[in-house]
């Protein structure tokens, strides 16, 4: 569809120019179907951080997968990250500034230990790095290879991409952990709150959860309204 889109563009173009007699989209319309990139679950990313991984690049292409899982930057945002990246935020903790590869939109964001941890770890490797990079980043044809062999040595039966990192710091990492959604669209540099729905689904452990919660509340507002409850003398319950 999106090769479509943008074949209608030119000749949209070409009949303005009256390069074509006709428009030959004129009887058809685009329709895009939603697709629903999966995640990783809590268990799911601990299994794979954990990992012993005894080959060095499936141990690189693994530490850079869950970098991006706890920071949400997509495939060539953590490939192009530099020491210059890294500054002191608001709050005095080290912070991601960079800019949409798309969009050219800021992202800020504040760096979670986890993804710290992966930085410190490539500190050497990056200073002997003559482009100044942060990590040691593959093709992007390695890594969703390397991807693959990792999902199976971690027996998790998913079509495991480097854009499912992306989709677990939506949902799991921060969505899952009570972050706000409106949170959670800046960190990814979304200008639309719409955009930011698609990646952070509201997945059934959150909806239990949230259940939980509100019957809980429930019970507390009920056994208040009974405390305050007394016989009037007459058999009747009064409020007081």
């Amino acid at each position: 569809m999106k090769h479509l889109e943008r074949l209608k563009k030119f000749t949209t173009l070409a009949l303005k120019h009256r390069w074509i007699k006709s428009n030959p989209f004129a009887l058809y319309q685009l329709k895009y179907e939603d697709f629903d990139c999966p995640f990783l679950e809590e268990n799911e990313l601990k299994t794979i951080s954990s990992i012993v991984l005894v080959d060095e690049s499936l141990s690189i292409v693994r530490d850079v997968f869950v970098f991006s899982c706890y920071t949400g930057l997509c495939y060539i945002e953590v490939k192009n990250l530099k020491n210059g990246d890294v500054v002191n935020g608001i709050d005095k903790e080290e912070w991601i500034m960079v800019r949409r590869q798309k969009s050219k939109t800021p992202v800020k964001l504040p760096l979670l230990e986890q993804a710290k941890q992966i930085l410190e770890k490539y500190e050497e490797v990056s200073h002997n790095l003559k482009s100044n990079k942060l990590l040691p980043v593959f093709s992007d044809q390695k890594i969703n290879k390397y991807l693959k062999e990792i999902a199976k040595l971690c027996k998790i039966n998913k079509n495991l991409t480097f854009h499912v990192a992306r989709h677990t710091f939506a949902t799991t990492v921060t969505l899952l952990n009570d972050v706000p959604i409106e949170t959670v669209s800046k960190m990814l540099g979304h200008t639309k709150l719409s955009t930011t729905q698609k990646y952070a689904r509201v997945v059934e452990q959150k909806i239990s959860r949230d259940m939980c919660n509100l019957k809980s509340k429930l019970k507390k507002t009920k056994s208040k309204s009974t405390s305050g409850e007394i016989s009037n003398g007459n058999g009747h319950l009064r409020i007081v």
